[in-house]
């Protein structure tokens, strides 16, 4: 069993808690619907800022992952879920929702043959039946290496592909269950060798272990597969039953690593104690399609 984190949570590391009209409708709104998010299933410290700000990640295939990693707190086990209209009802609630940049991932359904590729790739088509003029970023999970899978879901041409290392690879193995640094980089490379104009994305969290040398060694590693965007937060134990926090890092810390990351060529770096995947990803979308365009053409 893990314990509490070493050193007390540094004042830097504040949430703030909006409940006002967007966020009860936001609530309501994936309750009448049967729908899970992310926001709420990972605890996610930026729910409240998000929800009144009318932004949500839609979690689809359920709510029980298949995975037991050692840092995240969605519940795990055996799903007993596939629901084949899900894809339809996150797409009305995005129409609901006036949403112009919708994020939608998912829990490990590693029982599924496909993964749950096909529910992704009929959610990104729902999305655009719906709403033509909004972007849709999927943060999948690795299929176990499935390149049909994988395939799948860029058929489907997302305007982002998001999947996670999560930590550097030393560490990789003891954070993540059955999940593979290598592997995971091999699926962001294919991804852009199935669709280079779609641009992929990556996160890595902080304070679990690593060190200066391995952080920036990971964004040689994602760059190295063209990976575009990149977000850096700090990791929060969910319980004591889950990964210690070997460390807080400080906000200029923070912003050491953005620079670090804009200097080896990704088009984004959002990096700050409380970003996560998918925090202000439509200003991520933003970002890397003005520095694409910024990047002379080679000659």
């Amino acid at each position: 069993m893990s314990k509490l984190a070493k050193e007390p949570k540094p004042d830097w590391i504040r949430i703030k808690l909006t409940t006002g009209d967007n966020y009860q409708e936001i609530k309501e709104m994936m309750r009448s619907k049967t729908l899970h998010t992310v926001c709420e299933e990972a605890r996610c410290p930026n729910i409240y800022e998000c929800w009144a700000n009318r932004t949500a990640t839609f979690m689809i295939l359920g709510d029980i992952c298949t995975r037991a990693c050692r840092f995240c707190a969605v519940n795990t086990g055996m799903p007993t879920e596939l629901d084949l209209q899900e894809p339809e009802r996150v797409a009305e609630a995005a129409e609901k929702m006036g949403l112009r940049h919708c994020v939608v991932t998912s829990v490990a359904r590693d029982d599924l043959k496909d993964g749950g590729a096909a529910i992704f790739a009929e959610t990104v088509r729902a999305i655009r039946s719906r709403l033509p003029l909004c972007s849709v970023e999927v943060l999948i999970p690795d299929f176990l290496g499935n390149e049909e899978s994988l395939r799948t879901v860029m058929n489907a041409k997302p305007d982002i592909l998001n999947h996670n290392i999560e930590t550097v690879e030393r560490l990789s193995d003891r954070v993540r269950a059955k999940a593979k640094y290598r592997r995971s980089l091999e699926l962001l490379q294919r991804a852009k060798q199935m669709q280079p104009d779609i641009p992929t994305k990556s996160s890595i969290m902080l304070g679990v272990g690593e060190e200066w040398a391995e952080i920036l060694q990971a964004m040689d590693d994602l760059r190295a597969v063209d990976c575009d965007i990149l977000t850096i937060g700090q990791y929060l134990q969910p319980s004591p039953q889950h990964l210690t926090v070997e460390k807080y890092y400080r906000p200029e810390q923070f912003a050491e690593l953005k620079e670090e990351g804009m200097k080896r060529g990704f088009s984004h770096v959002e990096s700050g104690p409380l970003v996560r995947s998918s925090y202000h990803a439509h200003e991520q979308v933003k970002s890397a399609k003005k520095n694409q365009q910024s990047v002379p053409a080679e000659i």
